[in-house]
């Protein structure tokens, strides 16, 4: 019979083993409280790379005492950060953009506060901002850039407009937003991604090749002239709008609709020879630059009048066309706006929304647009 001899450990192994124990317990609840300790920050809005960098440097209760910050959090997790930044950084609203905490780094030094540096911020592209940065504090900065549709990159041209016609900040921004400080048909904007909605002037064209998708033809109840041609949800709108109308017993009908790039220009030659080219250029759109390419934009007349201004049915359309979604394009009174002398007749679609507002305010497309849908920054 064999007996079992028992391993008897000396006393520095059981020193050993204790102590690599405790090494194991101490590793662990600091493991705990790391993780404790990220998760506090990562609720707060904090990436995994940033908590880690404010809990090395120490500034975790900072961090806290801040709360969710996405500037903050994008300076700790950029190459750019300077931590005697750590307050601007905390308080100046986000932007998504490349460079912005290097951009922020660069106002702060040009002396900009941190309202002014979100006011820049907010009004431009990346680009913008890198270049604006490099220049010298501005004066008249909130003057101009209180107003959501500012764009940073046409500072100068605010400050140049603003001096020279003496208007308003608002009119200035709307004015040169809509490039009124340039020549007609120079430099213009090319429309390249088109929607209901696209600003078609003297400055912003359409391309040769622009077709609306949805093209159709108005039937001839509707419509004075042959072959007249529209964008679809126009035409329908229309359609309603020419029915309730005749239910009053008043008749309007589509002189003309749709014209292609080509049309257009064969249209300009005409009236060229006919009357020149100041005529031309005053009162009638080069091709790319005419509403009419887009489909949505009709020339009304009556059925009871040859001057469609003095018809009855001119009365009613002023009043109601904007339940259909159309608004009278070229208004009495705007021509320095609109670039075009009043127009009774040319009505454009722009859906019930926007031509109940415009009609509401009594302003043009052209300054709803600059105002509410050009995210051109």
């Amino acid at each position: 019979m064999t007996t079992k001899r028992k391993i008897k450990l000396k006393r520095p192994a059981i020193i050993l083993i204790k102590t690599f124990s405790i090494i194991l317990v101490i590793l662990l609840l600091l493991l705990i409280f790391y993780n404790h300790e990220m998760n506090q920050l990562k609720v707060l809005g904090y990436s995994t790379y940033s908590s880690r960098k404010i809990l090395f440097s120490f500034k975790k209760n900072d961090v806290i005492s801040v709360g969710n910050s996405k500037t903050l959090n994008a300076a700790y997790e950029s190459d750019d950060f300077n931590e005697k930044y750590f307050n601007n950084y905390a308080k100046i609203e986000y932007q998504n953009q490349k460079h912005l905490i290097k951009n922020i780094n660069s106002l702060i030094k040009k002396k900009y506060n941190n309202k002014e540096i979100s006011i820049i911020l907010a009004h431009g592209s990346d680009g913008d901002v890198t270049e604006f940065a490099k220049r010298d504090k501005v004066r008249y900065l909130e003057e101009f850039f209180s107003y959501d549709f500012a764009k940073l990159s046409n500072y100068d041209r605010y400050v140049n407009f603003s001096d020279e016609s003496g208007e308003d900040e608002e009119t200035t921004i709307v004015y040169v937003n809509l490039d009124l400080d340039k020549e007609q048909y120079v430099d213009p904007v090319t429309i390249n991604s088109f929607d209901s909605k696209a600003l078609v002037t003297k400055h912003r064209q359409l391309t040769s090749k622009f077709v609306p998708d949805k093209l159709i033809k108005v039937p001839e109840k509707y419509s004075g002239e042959d072959k007249v041609k529209g964008e679809s949800q126009a035409v329908l709108s229309f359609e309603k709008m020419a029915d309730d109308a005749n239910s009053q017993g008043m008749g309007i009908v589509i002189n003309s609709g749709y014209r292609s790039f080509e049309s257009q220009k064969k249209l300009c030659e005409e009236y060229l020879k006919l009357y020149g080219e100041e005529y031309v250029n005053k009162y009638v759109a080069k091709e790319g630059f005419s509403e009419h390419q887009t489909g949505m934009s009709f020339d009304i007349g009556s059925t009871s009048s040859n001057v469609f201004a003095n018809s009855k049915e001119y009365s009613w359309v002023q009043e109601n066309a904007h339940n259909y979604g159309f608004i009278q394009r070229f208004p009495k009174g705007y021509e320095d706006i609109t670039g075009f002398r009043a127009e009774s007749w040319h009505y454009r679609y722009v859906g019930k929304k926007i031509a109940t507002y415009i009609y509401e305010h009594k302003i043009t497309f052209d300054e709803y647009y600059i105002k509410f849908l050009d995210n051109n920054i």
